[in-house]
């Protein structure tokens, strides 16, 4: 089983996951507990369940952190929506993520589709 941290998709997701946190912590104060929290929330879960994942025993399980993470990428994907349409975020600084993110979408399905055919 090759380490996590060596998979590309583990490796982008987490590069997101950083920019993510730089980037929200330029948004309002009063959200702090709010949206920038659940973006932050969003974004970790995507490297952790990938992380998570790879050490269980079953591929079965492991696939099963693989479509955790893909529905974690999907929540960022709206809270960054989200924070263009609210004025946090650039539409160029939006689309850039938002590219990344379905980047991150794509690779986490192929993996995923992989793991299940290996079940």
């Amino acid at each position: 089983m090759q380490r996590f941290t060596d998979l590309k998709v583990w490796q982008r997701s987490h590069a997101l996951t950083l920019e993510l946190y730089r980037i929200s912590s330029a948004f309002p104060t009063d959200e702090r507990f709010g949206l920038v929290s659940q973006l932050r929330r969003a974004a970790v879960s995507v490297p952790s369940n990938i992380a998570e994942g790879s050490k269980r025993t079953h591929a079965k399980e492991y696939a099963r952190f693989l479509n955790i993470a893909e529905g974690s990428a999907a929540e960022a994907r709206y809270l960054i929506i989200l924070s263009r349409d609210l004025g946090f975020l650039s539409g160029a600084q939006a689309g850039s993520i938002l590219t990344e993110i379905d980047e991150i979408a794509r690779m986490l399905h192929a993996l995923r589709k992989t793991v299940e055919r290996d079940a």
